[in-house]
């Protein structure tokens, strides 16, 4: 079946919706037809079946249940129409969206669209109707085949997601632990978007001092400051029609979060040294390993700001919640140090497999893998035993400070920074080098501290 035999039911409250889907559907399909009240749903399809239902997520009506999408898609569900029923929601809406799914829709679209996306996905709609079959992910060049790797049902809660909200262009932040695959997922959003054949650039805001933030991530004129000593673009031109991913969005001070907020709003970059704006089309991913209650904070961290970047947030769970995986990440690493170090097939044992299964994992899935690589290194034979398994002490030691020194420690950190700031007279960029930290890390633990 083509589009062009295609026959297609819009349902949305909003006539100018209306017009638009059947101005732009009309010379594609062999039919459109377009309904205002949902309550007439149930007729329209006592009258005739659809390839392809489009069904707004929000209706000023008198179900009022605050997601008449979902509500008016078991109805036509109820009705045995054997549609494919395509979500129209807003970006407000994107988790209900994701849940519509669960409960049989087909897709979602969202607000306001690209037309040729619409169309993409009304013919892969047309098309899976025809097949009766299930649509696949790309296969052979996939991360998810490669590197992000999970069997555990939170892990293929987030795959589900990320296969959902990718092809769309809402900011996404990534909240998880330290090395639990933060990049890895930001990677696969970017993989899965209608953005992949463009730039994916990565930035460690946490990393950048406020003199750096600017010129970074902005970019800068010849002569703007003492080494600028050519034009520069900077990171949202580089990823300009492509992805930025910002890492450790939690990290930068409330300074650079106003910097990064304008921006976002305007959509324009100024380098410095420059008052010509330059206009950016940027799909923003941010990570963080700070909970969202932490972030909530607004003596840390901007409400408005955090508004702009998590349209959709992603929860990616620590290693020692993901059962089997464990085992599975084992396996894959163990793979990859065999070949590249030349070593014979290799296999875990009961006593190895236990071992795996039982420890915490501070450092997640980079501290296994460093675990495997370094028993791959080490391993004589064809088995890698629990004697061969051997953890960081330096991630145990920093749990075991975690929980048994927290206090004593933050009172020797109070002193000590109290002492260095004495030192030098009050000078925070000398007293920050002195203490081996940036100033922005400095004035985070004055804040913290009170001082």
């Amino acid at each position: 079946m083509s589009l062009k035999t295609a026959s297609i039911l819009v349902i949305d409250d909003d006539v100018d919706v209306l017009t638009a889907v059947r101005l732009l559907l009309k010379p594609e399909v062999k039919q459109i037809v377009t309904e205002k009240n949902p309550e007439n749903i149930r007729s329209i399809l006592a009258k005739q079946d659809f390839d392809v239902i489009l069904l707004d997520m929000n209706f000023n009506s008198s179900i009022n249940t605050g997601n008449e999408g979902i509500f008016w898609l078991k109805k036509i569900k109820e009705f045995r129409s054997s549609a494919n029923v395509i979500m129209i929601t807003a970006y407000g809406d994107i988790d209900l969206a994701i849940r519509s799914l669960k409960e049989g829709a087909f897709d979602f679209i969202v607000k306001p669209w690209h037309n040729e996306k619409l169309i993409a996905t009304i013919k892969e709609a047309v098309r899976q109707k025809e097949s009766k079959g299930s649509v696949a992910p790309p296969s052979g060049t996939s991360i998810f085949e490669k590197e992000l790797l999970g069997e555990s049902e939170v892990m293929q809660d987030i795959f589900y997601k990320i296969q959902k909200i990718a092809p769309t262009d809402a900011n996404i932040l990534i909240l998880g632990e330290n090395g639990t695959g933060k990049e890895l997922i930001a990677k696969a959003i970017h993989q899965f978007s209608l953005r992949v054949t463009k730039p994916f650039i990565k930035v460690d805001v946490g990393a950048l001092t406020d003199s750096l933030f600017e010129s970074e991530l902005f970019g800068h004129k010849k002569g703007a400051f003492t080494d600028a000593r050519e034009d520069r673009a900077g990171r949202f031109e580089s990823a300009n029609t492509g992805t930025l991913f910002l890492d450790e969005i939690g990290n930068i001070s409330l300074h650079q979060q106003a910097k990064l907020l304008s921006v976002l709003q305007n959509r324009q970059v100024t380098r410095l040294g420059s008052n010509e704006p330059v206009p950016i089309d940027i799909r923003l991913i941010c990570a963080t390993n700070l909970p969202l209650s932490e972030l909530a904070n607004e003596s840390r961290f901007r409400k408005d700001l955090i508004y702009r970047i998590n349209t959709v947030e992603i929860v990616v769970p620590p290693l020692r919640k993901r059962g089997s995986d464990i085992l599975l990440l084992a396996n894959h690493f163990i793979k990859i140090y065999r070949a590249k170090y030349l070593k014979p097939e290799m296999e875990l044992d009961k006593s190895a497999k236990e071992k795996l299964l039982g420890y915490h994992y501070p450092g997640n899935v980079r501290e296994l893998q460093y675990a495997i690589e370094r028993a791959v290194i080490m391993a004589d034979g064809n088995e890698l035993t629990a004697r061969d398994i051997l953890f960081s002490p330096i991630e145990s030691a920093l749990v075991e400070v975690d929980e048994v020194e927290q206090s004593n420690l933050s009172a020797i950190e109070k002193n000590t920074i109290l002492k260095v700031i004495e030192k030098n007279n009050g000078n925070i960029s000398k007293a920050a080098k002195e203490l081996g930290i940036t100033r922005t890390a400095l004035y985070r633990r004055l804040s913290k501290y009170d001082l």
